[in-house]
This record gives structure tokens, C-alpha cells and sequence, in this order.
């Protein structure tokens, strides 16, 4: 496999902590239903490459997203793995389903704006907020992991540009209810670096400790990559990535993929950034399930070096 040269640039992290969402939000916008086994051997496998958090699936209301409903079979299939799997609840219902399961680490999702957590949630942020607080002091109680994600942290299809206060006052609020982590995402991938930079600057002169934060950029615009420089510069570890840039937003119609894992990892080599990703088997594992799906990898990585091996 061909390599970058590893250059490595003043300031930035040692090592970064690879958040893989491909089983859970590349695979929840598919048409089709992707079989059970066929998602756990996913998961085996991005195991197998390295990867030490993989986002098995979420325990939604099968109604919201069809594509997620084995939960509760595909979970007992991949819960022996060596690797943290967190699992997505909206509610108490989800929680008492992934705990019940026996799972360590949840996530709840809400929103920046108010037209998304309309569109998503069916609430005002407010309302989902109040909504999540209930999960959020369960799973801690339980001794539970609890990340919380956050929507339309640079631009809703609605509202347009949303104001950095505001994503702020959002994120205090799901600090405040007990979350160890937040990720700031890009839900359309309309943020630019200067962007990225303004947020995380005024989130850590509110007190919001970087090391509880982490970025989950869509590659709409071709921006996800410079983006997450950005957030390196500015300390963040943690880098949300779906293996073959699967995935979009069900609820946001102008979100397309997620950053690829294999972009990323390619892009922190050569900086000389540690994963622990084996990039041969992250690119044969995306390789593999887009033969699963019936269509090309978007990872521009994957079919670089695919190519480069036939």
C-alpha cells in the first residue's frame, strides 16, 4: 500500500481518538435494509482494523428509522468485542432497551435549532432537552457513559447560519444535565475552519473543558478534512468518522456523507498523528461493504488505494 510521508506540524495532538459511526449513521439513511449478520460482521471488522469506539446502532423507535430496527438482535452479536460500542437512546424507553442489554455507553441527540429539533425530534429544544435529562441521570446513575450529541452546530437548511451563542447555550445545557462528552456536529457541512475556530474558541472560554469535546463534520462541501484540522489546532482528540463515508441525516435532505474514516486516518498519518488504525484493513473493510450495498466506496481513500491494489 502506498503511504503518505509523515510530517509532522507544530501543535498538534499526539494521538486521536477515532469515533467510527458507520454502522449506526452511515447505515441508518440506506434505502434497503442492510441484514443483521452483515452489519456485525461490520462491526467485527472495523474492530479487527484497529478502531476502539464503533457506534453499534441505536434503539429508536423502529417507526423513525427502519433501517436501525435489529437493535436488539445485533447488539448481543458484537457485545463481546474488546472495543467501546456506544448505542443511540431518545428516550427512557431506548435507554431501558440498551441497558438492558447490557450496554456501557449511550448517546442522546439533540439539536442547535428549533427547526430541527421540529423536524428530528418533534419538540422545541427546549422540550427535548427536558426530555433527555430523565436518560442522561438514569444512565449515570447506572454507571453509564453518556455522550451527547448536538445538530446544526454551523448551519440549519431552515434557519440558515446559526449564531455561535446559541450552539453555546445548548451545549452548557447538556453539559449541565451530566454528559461526559459532547460532539458538535455539522449536520449539512456548512462549516469553514474560521467557523470551527470561533466555536470551539468561545466553548472554551465558557469553561468547557476540550477534552470533552469532540467534531462530527459532513463532507458536503469538500470541507470536512480542513475542518477537523481546525478542531486539531484547537486541542480537540476526539474525530467522529464513518468507515467509506457512509451516511447522511434521514431528517436533513442537504446532509450528504459523513468524513471517511480512511480520509481521516490517511490525513493524521502523515501528520504523524497516532490512531492505531491499520489503514489496509479499514480500506478492505469499506471495500467489503460496498460490495454489501451494491455501489462504490464515496471514501476518496478507499478508492485510491483499491485502485492501486487491482
Amino acid at each position: 500500500m502506498t503511504l503518505p510521508m509523515t510530517v509532522p506540524a507544530p501543535g498538534l495532538p499526539a494521538r486521536v481518538r477515532i469515533h467510527e459511526v458507520g454502522p449506526r449513521d452511515g447505515l441508518q439513511n440506506e434505502k434497503g435494509t442492510v441484514p443483521t449478520e452483515v452489519k456485525a460482521e461490520f462491526v467485527r471488522r472495523l474492530a479487527d482494523a484497529g478502531l476502539t469506539t464503533i457506534e453499534a446502532t441505536s434503539f429508536v423507535h423502529p417507526k423513525w428509522v427502519p433501517q436501525l430496527a435489529d437493535a436488539e438482535e445485533l447488539f448481543p452479536l458484537v457485545g463481546d468485542l474488546p472495543v467501546a460500542l456506544p448505542v443511540l437512546v431518545p428516550n427512557e424507553r431506548g435507554l431501558d432497551r440498551a441497558l438492558a442489554l447490557g450496554a456501557r455507553r449511550v448517546a442522546v441527540f439533540a439539536s442547535a435549532t428549533e427547526s430541527f429539533a421540529k423536524a428530528n425530534l418533534n419538540r422545541t429544544v427546549d422540550e427535548a432537552l427536558a426530555m433527555f435529562e430523565p436518560v442522561v441521570a438514569r444512565a449515570k446513575a447506572s454507571g453509564v457513559h453518556v455522550r451527547g450529541y448536538l445538530s446544526m452546530c454551523f448551519g440549519d437548511p431552515w434557519e440558515g447560519a446559526v449564531p455561535v451563542p446559541q450552539v453555546v447555550k445548548v451545549c452548557k445545557a447538556l453539559l449541565d444535565m451530566g454528559c461526559d462528552e459532547l460532539s458538535l456536529g455539522d449536520t449539512i457541512g456548512v462549516a469553514t475552519p474560521g467557523h470551527v475556530r470561533a466555536l470551539l474558541t468561545e466553548l472554551t472560554e465558557q469553561g468547557t473543558p476540550v477534552a470533552a469535546l469532540g467534531v462530527h463534520f459532513h463532507d458536503t462541501y469538500g470541507q470536512a478534512l480542513a475542518n477537523t484540522y481546525a478542531a486539531l489546532e484547537h486541542g480537540v482528540t476526539t474525530v467522529d468518522a464513518s468507515a467509506g463515508g457512509l451516511g447522511g441525516c434521514p431528517y436533513a435532505k442537504s446532509a450528504t456523507g459523513n468524513l471517511a474514516t480512511e480520509d481521516l486516518v490517511w490525513m493524521l498519518r502523515g501528520l504523524g498523528i497516532d490512531t492505531g488504525v491499520d489503514l489496509d484493513r479499514l480500506v478492505a473493510t469499506s471495500a467489503w461493504m460496498a460490495e454489501q450495498l451494491g455501489r462504490p466506496s464515496p471514501s476518496r481513500t478507499v478508492r485510491a488505494l483499491s485502485h492501486k491494489e487491482q
